[in-house]
C-alpha cells in the first residue's frame, strides 16, 4: 500500500474518456453519532470486518478502479493505514490514505487534491454504504465514459413524500404544505461518478453546505444524469441499518461461499 500521494454532448464521449483511468475517493472522517457511542461509523464492524474495508473492497471490485483514496479522520490517518495493512485487498488496486477535514465537503476536496495525475474519472463513495454491488459501480463508470460529467445511482421512492414546514420546537407537529409527485423523485446513492475536471471546479466554486457532490455540480450548470441503483447499496446510519447489513452480508456469504 502506498501512502504518497467543457461539457461534452451527452452522446459524445470526451477524447480519451472511453479508456480513462478511474479513482475512487471514500470520505471516512465522520463520527456516525446516530449509530451510538464507540468507534467512528466507518470503523464499525460488519460481519467481523470494519465497514470501511467492505466499502474499499466494493470499489476495488471494479476492474476499472485502479486507485482508492481513503480520507481518514484528521487525527486517524495512521490508524486507517494500519487497518488497510491488516486486511486483504486486491493487489491490482493502489490505495492511498490522507487526513480529512471538518466536513464531508472538505474531506472530499482533500481527497481530490491527493489524486495523482492521470485519473480523469473520479468516484465519490460513502464509507457507510459498504455493500454496493460491483455492477452498480461499473454502471456509474460506464455512464461517465459515455460522456456524462456527473452520474448518480438512484432508486424510485416506495413511500409517499410530504413537504412540510419546520416545527416550532424539536419533535413538534409540522404542517404539511405539499405532496410531491413520487414518480418524479429518486433516492440518491453512491458511488457518484464525475469527470475529474468538473468535480474539481465544483469544489473550487461552490461554498454552500451540501449533502452530496452531484448537488455541487448542479449548481455549476452541467447536467447530472442517473443510472439504476441497488437496494443493497443502502446507507448504514442507524442501529437497525446495521442489523439489515449483517443479514445481507450473511446471505451473500451463504450464497457465494466467502
Amino acid at each position: 500500500m502506498s501512502d504518497d500521494p467543457l461539457l461534452p454532448p451527452p452522446s459524445t464521449p470526451a477524447p480519451g474518456r472511453a479508456t480513462a483511468r478511474t479513482a475512487a475517493v471514500i470520505p471516512a472522517a465522520g463520527r456516525g453519532v446516530r449509530l451510538g457511542p464507540g468507534a467512528p461509523k466507518a470503523l464499525r464492524a460488519l460481519g467481523g470486518t470494519p465497514m470501511l474495508i467492505h466499502a474499499i473492497r466494493a470499489m476495488a471490485a471494479s476492474r476499472a478502479v485502479s486507485l482508492v483514496v481513503v480520507v481518514a479522520p484528521p487525527d486517524g490517518a495512521a490508524e486507517v493505514r494500519t487497518l488497510l495493512d491488516a486486511h486483504a485487498l486486491p493487489e491490482r488496486t493502489d490505495f492511498l490514505v490522507v487526513p480529512g477535514g471538518g466536513s464531508r465537503q472538505e474531506s472530499v476536496r482533500l481527497g481530490l487534491e491527493a489524486l495523482p495525475p492521470g485519473y480523469d474519472i473520479v468516484l465519490v463513495h460513502d464509507a457507510a454504504r459498504p455493500l454496493v454491488p460491483v455492477d452498480t459501480v461499473d454502471a456509474v463508470i460506464e455512464a461517465v465514459r459515455d460522456g456524462a460529467v456527473a452520474v448518480v445511482p438512484v432508486l424510485p421512492l416506495a413511500d409517499t413524500v410530504k413537504q412540510v414546514e419546520s416545527a416550532g420546537a424539536p419533535g413538534g407537529p409540522e404542517r404539511v404544505v405539499a405532496t410531491p409527485d413520487r414518480s418524479l423523485l429518486r433516492a440518491v446513492q453512491t458511488p457518484q461518478g464525475f469527470d475529474r475536471a468538473t468535480l474539481v471546479r465544483a469544489h473550487e466554486t461552490v461554498t454552500d453546505d451540501v449533502t452530496d457532490d452531484a448537488s455541487m455540480v448542479e449548481q455549476l450548470g452541467p447536467t447530472v444524469v442517473t443510472v439504476p441503483g441497488h437496494e443493497e447499496a443502502f446507507k448504514v446510519t442507524r442501529p437497525l441499518d446495521l442489523v439489515l447489513a449483517e443479514a445481507v452480508l450473511a446471505r451473500r456469504r451463504l450464497n457465494d461461499g466467502f
